[in-house]
């Protein structure tokens, strides 16, 4: 997957940042026992890729509330990304994924590890849990040793809390709707708790908070935040069911082999008539469709002018959050950056 515009020098700051730390981390792991070994490769292939939206919004919610460019900001901002690491990780375990950025996914390649051993696939499920719960361990110690002041930590420590109940509550919604009938509201209240505010709105409050930021500019970027970080899902459900697997890194058809709560299927599933009703309820009630059958699904969502209509709703989600930074005075170049990543993060190549 391409990435989208994100300041390359922040970028290059908040990589070096999270490729140490989490190399010392794995290196103490690994020393505990040469066993662990494998488990620690798994924690740094965890950080080796991303385009750290995350980071990048927790920074400039810091500058938007007038404080200076920080290089303590900047590693408690790349805590984000270990969260991020953390649900991926767990994501792709929940839903079984084979591959993340062309590569197995961590229950998949340790999957191999346990030689011999019985019942190798629920140990590499096993690890691959143990390694998110780590990740996310690890985030909470890179976010209090930043180096930021501990009056400056308190600021943001609940919003910890909420980021952390919203993630999970999320991704339990996403695994009790999936197979249920498909409904856009649900699916909507999916991808705000899964995705849309530990991409978006949180990392911008929890930068803001450790700046001082007021309620003001903390309502703004709630208003900014959960919208655009709704666009950002919907484009991703979209490029993986129509995106090129070669740039994405993943298997494409997942969402619909894992009968996933999506937008584009309960739009689709809106639009159908009874016989197309039942044919898609036949396709995702088979217990391991074919390849067809997929492809079928989703020529049935080209037809019916699903993917038209989750267009529309990120263009209106963008057009959202753009609006709302106007209800705010930040600093000039705070809002330059916060307007160019509400373009750039759902534009179609990303």
């Amino acid at each position: 997957m391409t990435e989208p515009h994100v300041d390359e020098a922040l970028k290059a700051r908040v990589d070096r940042e999270l490729g140490r730390f989490v190399a010392d981390e794995a290196d103490r792991f690994a020393d505990l026992d040469a066993e662990l070994e494998p488990v620690a490769a798994q924690l740094r292939a965890a950080v080796a890729h991303g385009k750290r939206l995350r980071a990048a919004f927790c920074y400039w919610g810091w500058r938007a509330a007038g404080q200076p460019d920080s290089d303590a900001l900047v590693r408690a901002s790349a805590a984000m990304e270990l969260v991020h690491a953390a649900a991926v990780v767990h994501d792709d375990l929940i839903d079984d994924s084979p591959l993340r950025h062309g590569r197995p996914t961590a229950h998949l390649a340790l999957r191999a590890v346990p030689h011999g051993r019985p019942r190798p696939k629920a140990a590499g499920r096993s690890l691959a849990m143990l390694v998110g719960d780590l990740l996310m361990s690890m985030a909470g110690q890179l976010f209090t040793g930043s180096g930021l002041p501990a009056a400056y930590l308190s600021r943001a420590r609940p919003l910890w809390g909420e980021l952390a109940r919203d993630l999970i509550a999320g991704e339990c919604l996403e695994i009790l709707r999936t197979g249920a009938a498909p409904d856009t509201t649900d699916s909507l209240q999916v991808v705000r708790y899964k995705t849309a505010k530990y991409t978006v709105e949180q990392p911008l409050l929890i930068g803001a908070a450790l700046a001082g930021g007021g309620p003001r500019l903390r309502e703004a970027f709630r208003a900014y935040g959960v919208p655009l970080g709704e666009a950002f899902q919907l484009r991703d459900d979209l490029l993986g069911l129509f995106g090129d697997p070669a740039r994405t890194g993943k298997a494409s058809l997942d969402d619909l082999r894992g009968r996933r709560p999506t937008v584009l299927l309960a739009e689709t599933w809106r639009a159908a008539d009874g016989a197309e009703r039942a044919a898609l309820r036949r396709a995702l009630a088979a217990r391991n469709p074919g390849h067809a059958e997929l492809i079928a699904v989703r020529g049935l969502m080209t037809r019916l002018g699903a993917p038209e209509r989750v267009e529309r709703m990120i263009a209106a989600r963008v057009e959202e959050a753009a609006r709302s930074l106007e209800e705010v005075e930040l600093p000039g170049e705070a809002a330059r950056a916060l307007t160019g990543l509400a373009h750039a993060v759902t534009a179609r190549g990303h």
